[in-house]
């Protein structure tokens, strides 16, 4: 694949100092009464901002927010985002009511070289998810070149990550894009042993990076409630731990793959369990759920035998809790393997929401080879899928 990189794009011709910059980046962070409660995303887009002001760029930032569906939601606003970049980036970040339309071109007409500014969320219009032409075209407008560092973004073919970029001829992608990518193509091309740790709720929110992963990694350790499902179609007792009836034939063909390819699936021997998934309810640990009771976290031999897998890895994919995460009670077996792979020798990426949480609770954060802004976006870029926001950028020869 072969996209241009920002700092090409610096080096071309006479820069970009001057130039409307258009920036794609992915602050889709969690907010709660209008405070952020986890900043990671405006952090990992840092460093494709400050170049661009370094070299004299007007530089427009857009993202989405939540799923506010096309209509304007005051809760989903980037006001406060825009707040905490001023914040992080220690300069002024001017914002924009809108993201098209008379309010936004005033903004980037006022916006001087070097500054900032943030456009209202993308998503407060239905056109941005249509990845409609003319809402392309009006974004496109704001701009005199391109930038996508959006890689959470990257497998939504929108108007901002694809649409806007049959209408500006400069394009490149972003330093957290070529970033992901980088590190991602470790988890195509890995150094063996190759072990993937995948959690979460269910068989079907993941079961194409399963299949991706049966065939290519040496261990492929499961946790969360998905693994009830595995563990339900070997014929074990789950109680009442939520599973997928329908999926249970597709989790027996997954493990038969494993056999197949000469890898190793494997399954949670013990677990903790809980009558309910209140912060309060009575907690067991033991090697069989009880009726009634259900699986909430993977159990301490579980979790010392995955941490076994993390110690002989030269490769490690970790995406999904491994067990309610956000229940305190229920963290443990998470956390037993946050520590454990921030403990490998090996290249270690991890991805999705409640892993990077439990990485950066632990404060391993920096024990990590690389931390994943994109987690539905690296689950299909490790299948081998080409995202839309990327092909979009790659040159024509």
């Amino acid at each position: 694949m072969s996209i241009s990189k920002l700092d090409a794009l610096l080096n071309q011709g006479g820069g970009v100092s001057g130039l409307r910059v258009f920036v794609r980046a992915d602050l889709n962070v969690p907010l709660s009464d209008g405070k952020i409660s986890d900043d990671s995303r405006i952090r990992a887009s840092l460093p494709t901002i400050q170049k661009l002001c370094a070299a004299g760029a007007r530089v427009i930032v857009a993202s989405h927010l939540g799923r506010p569906k096309g209509q304007r939601k005051t809760e989903l606003s980037l006001a406060p985002v825009a707040a905490e970049l001023a914040k992080q980036l220690g300069v002024e970040v001017h914002f924009a009511p809108d993201c098209v339309g008379p309010e936004a071109e005033r903004a980037v007409a006022a916006l001087p070289s070097g500054q900032v500014l943030l456009l209202e969320n993308l998503r407060f219009h239905a056109e941005e998810t249509a990845n409609d032409p003319l809402f392309s075209k009006a974004l496109a407008d704001l701009a005199d070149v391109y930038v996508n560092d959006a890689f959470g973004a990257a497998h939504r073919a929108h108007a901002s990550t694809v649409g806007i970029t049959a209408f500006v001829k400069r394009k490149a992608a972003g330093l957290l894009l070529v970033k992901e990518i980088e590190h991602l193509n470790q988890v195509l091309h890995p150094r063996h042993p190759f072990v993937c740790f995948l959690g979460g709720v269910k068989v079907s929110d993941k079961l194409a990076a399963l299949d991706a992963l049966v065939l290519r990694a040496d261990v492929l350790a499961i946790g969360g409630a998905m693994a009830y499902t595995f563990l339900m179609s070997q014929g074990i007792s789950v109680g009442k731990s939520l599973v997928e009836p329908d999926l249970v034939s597709e989790a027996r063909r997954l493990i038969d793959a494993a056999k197949a390819a000469g890898h190793r699936l494997l399954l949670p021997v013990d677990h903790c369990t809980a009558p309910s998934l209140a912060a309060d309810a009575t907690v067991q640990i033991g090697s069989e759920i009880a009726d009634g009771w259900m699986g909430v976290d993977i159990g301490p031999k579980t979790a010392a035998l995955y941490a076994a897998e993390a110690q002989k890895a030269a490769t490690i994919f970790w995406n999904g809790p491994m067990g309610v995460f956000e229940v305190k009670n229920f963290a443990h077996g998470t956390l037993a393997v946050a520590e454990a792979i921030a403990n490998s020798s090996g290249t270690s990426i991890v991805g999705g929401g409640d892993s990077l949480a439990a990485v950066h609770q632990m404060g391993f954060a920096d024990r990590i080879s690389h931390l994943s802004t994109g987690g539905g976006a690296s689950l299909e870029y490790i299948q081998g899928k080409k995202l839309p926001g990327i092909v979009a950028l790659e040159k024509s020869e």
